[in-house]
């Protein structure tokens, strides 16, 4: 068995491409093939059909491998990268003590570098689209959206619109902003605008009713950081006499357009809003259990149709990982103490972050599945290996046993992207030594605060803690 060769599925014009297999809605399809022609799937039907009707001179065969949707991230932070290892075991509400003084000293340079860095990490762990909630960073939002467009990933780009500490004058000046920035990205084949609010009591009311118009009207999002720890949700008691989701609904500002990222903690009550409302989620597994989190009620989600995907929160860009960690907090969280033996099954999992993950960002007309029109947004899986080539459930063997290294290509837009984990037309490792460099200098002058010591740290304490002990 030949190798799929990368000259072949690099050059321009259609492309015929008969895998092993392709994950079609349904489920695995064997013996089909897909045309892709100008970024989309032109066509995707059983591959000896494809071949009469398109006699292409470019038809690539791959046989042991599945094509399938890329992963879609729902709620990313693009300029943290350089403090993802700062997060290992901190508590709660770490933002106030590491992401906004990292992000507020990012320049130029190394606000493009982290946001081109994050990009990266994630095309190498099959994600074609991250869903950005905003940088704190003091730049221009556009070094981001060149940083994701030059990586070659598609995001979903916010605008953080928040005005609440900043008086009643900044609210005009903050829509106009946000009604500009909707309409700077307009035609571009990669960034798609959205709104961005950190947490509901950063913006004001007339705010948030507003923001969520416009997106609205755009047909785009408001990112919003909902009902994710619980000094938050106490907050919004004390101030409101209502939970943070209950108050954005009393607002009017839940529905189709906001994308509430965690919603770990949630009523009854609050789960029917959402069904409702049409309000879409973000469901952060990883980052329920580096943060120590509760875990989102996904299987609930699911069960009483809120739509939602599935996000990194910057944790790691890892797809497969991701949708097992997913399944595997649900089981922990509610499946072993009701008996609960499937926790919605691999292909609920799947399904989340790629086509429910797409829905739930906004782009579910664009991407996230292998379908006539959709942008040709995917991955060429080798499932000729240990983990997969003896599936009897292809679905589940993905969410619980395929991983990173199984990725033989990455396609965003119809173009190559990464081939075996790395940039086709850019230098990778050059970006990650350029980073490490500025990373230093960054966390550096950032005054972050962690509550805990580093690992090595904690055990050279361990151990000294011990020998006094003993003496």
């Amino acid at each position: 068995m030949n190798p799929p060769d990368r000259d072949d599925l690099a050059h321009s014009g259609p492309l015929l491409l008969v895998p092993g297999a392709v994950l079609l809605p349904e489920g695995p399809a064997d013996g089909w093939a897909v045309l892709v022609d100008d970024g989309r799937f032109e066509a995707v039907a059983p591959a000896a059909e494809l071949e009469r009707a398109h006699p292409l001179p470019r038809t690539v065969r791959l046989p042991g491998h599945l094509l399938m949707p890329g992963f879609v991230d729902a709620h990313h932070h693009l300029t943290q990268s350089f403090g993802s290892a700062l997060a290992f075991g901190e508590p709660s509400e770490i933002f106030r003590r590491v992401w906004v003084p990292l992000e507020g000293a990012l320049d130029e340079e190394s606000a493009y570098t982290a946001a081109k860095l994050a990009a990266l990490e994630a095309l190498r762990g099959g994600f074609t689209t991250v869903a950005d909630a905003g940088t704190r960073a003091d730049v221009d939002v556009d070094v981001i959206a060149s940083a994701a467009r030059d990586a070659g990933i598609r995001c979903v780009l916010g605008l953080v619109c928040n005005d609440a500490d900043d008086g009643d004058a900044a609210g005009p000046a903050v829509l106009e902003n946000a009604e500009k920035h909707l309409a700077r990205y307009t035609g571009d084949a990669l960034i798609h605008p959205s709104l961005a609010v950190s947490i509901p009591e950063a913006a004001t009311e007339r705010t948030l009713h507003a923001t969520a118009r416009l997106a609205a009207e755009a047909g785009t999002v408001v990112q919003i950081h909902v009902n994710e720890h619980l000094a938050g949700v106490e907050r919004s008691l004390v101030r409101h006499g209502m939970r943070p989701l209950e108050h954005l609904h009393h607002i009017g500002a839940l529905g189709p357009q906001l994308l509430a990222a965690h919603a770990t903690l949630l009523t009854p009550r609050e789960l029917t809003l959402l069904a409702d409302t049409g309000t879409a989620v973000s469901y952060n597994p990883v980052a329920s259990a580096w943060k120590g989190n509760a875990v989102a009620p996904a299987t609930a989600m699911a069960e009483r149709g809120v739509r939602f995907g599935l996000g990194t929160d910057g944790t790691r860009g890892d797809g497969f990982r991701l949708a097992d960690a997913a399944e595997f907090a649900q089981r922990l969280a509610y499946g072993l103490a009701t008996g609960d033996s499937s926790c919605g099954a691999g292909w609920t999992w799947l399904e989340r972050a790629t086509r429910g993950g797409a829905d739930a960002v906004g782009l579910g007309a664009r991407t996230g599945t292998v379908a006539p029109g959709a942008a040709a947004d995917f991955l060429l899986v080798d499932a000729d290996t240990p983990e997969t080539a003896l599936s009897w459930d292809l679905p589940w063997e993905l969410v619980r046993r395929g991983n990173r290294d199984q990725i033989t290509a990455v396609f965003v837009a119809g173009r190559l992207r990464m081939w075996h984990g790395r940039p086709v037309d850019w230098d990778g490792p050059a970006l990650v030594r350029r980073a490490a460099e500025l990373a230093r200098a960054t966390v550096a002058r950032a005054g972050v605060t962690r509550v805990h010591p580093t690992s090595t740290a904690s055990r050279a304490l361990s151990v000294s803690q011990e020998r006094s002990m003993t003496q």
